[in-house]
């Protein structure tokens, strides 16, 4: 039967071999569930239609069970009218029934076999079903896991590569620049002010040299 060997492909497919293999494993357990799904409701068809199928053989069985005594009664009736001709005739009917009842029963065995093995694939398959949905979920909180750890990865990268080779390449530069030119300004105070110390000492010692001379002429 196709649909079993289908089912039975299914229920022997290694659910972790096939996430690991696959380039996209959330697409692909996608698939799986859903070709499970699918599987599982011809599956489910297939046991309801079974189960119909051993319910009409059994009440044509027991159809002719009831054939077969009714026609032993009639050639019970027979003999006592003694009419053997007819007796045999009822009891050759009888015979018949009995032979359908024993194809009846080959056939409700094998129907039974069948409709257990369809359960069994169900209820397989069903369980194989609950354990794809499980990996899904848990394959979705990983796969949401990984997206935020790459974000954070890129982010980290880029504020690494980017902003600490540029931007801060830029700040260092900047400050250089200000350190460089508030010292300028620093030398420039520095030396204006040493300039007009000087110039006081000059003066001051140009004003000491003028009072000696006056001084002096005032001796004279």
């Amino acid at each position: 039967m196709a649909l079993m060997e289908r089912v039975g492909t299914l229920l022997r497919a290694n659910l972790n071999d096939l996430i690991d293999r696959a380039e996209d494993p959330s697409k692909m357990i996608k698939q799986v569930i859903l070709d499970m799904e699918n599987q599982l409701m011809q599956v489910k068809t297939q046991v309801a239609i079974a189960v119909a199928d051993l319910h009409v053989l059994e009440r044509k069985r027991a159809e002719d069970v009831d054939k077969e005594a009714a026609w032993m009664r009639k050639a019970d009736l027979a003999v006592v009218r003694k009419d053997d001709a007819l007796a045999r005739a009822a009891i050759e009917r009888a015979l018949s029934s009995r032979k359908m009842m024993t194809a009846f029963d080959e056939q409700i065995a094998d129907q039974k076999v069948q409709v257990e093995n369809l359960k069994a694939a169900f209820l397989k398959l069903e369980m194989k079903l609950a354990e794809a949905r499980s990996k899904a979920d848990v394959l979705a909180a990983r796969h949401r896991r990984s997206r935020v750890m790459h974000t954070a990865a890129d982010a980290q990268l880029n504020a690494g590569a980017s902003a600490n080779s540029n931007t801060f390449d830029r700040m260092e530069d900047k400050v250089l620049r200000t350190e460089a030119y508030g010292q300028a300004l620093r030398g420039l105070v520095d030396d204006d002010l040493e300039n007009r110390l000087a110039s006081l000492e000059k003066e001051e010692e140009v004003e000491k040299l003028l009072a000696e001379l006056k001084a002096r002429k005032g001796a004279a």
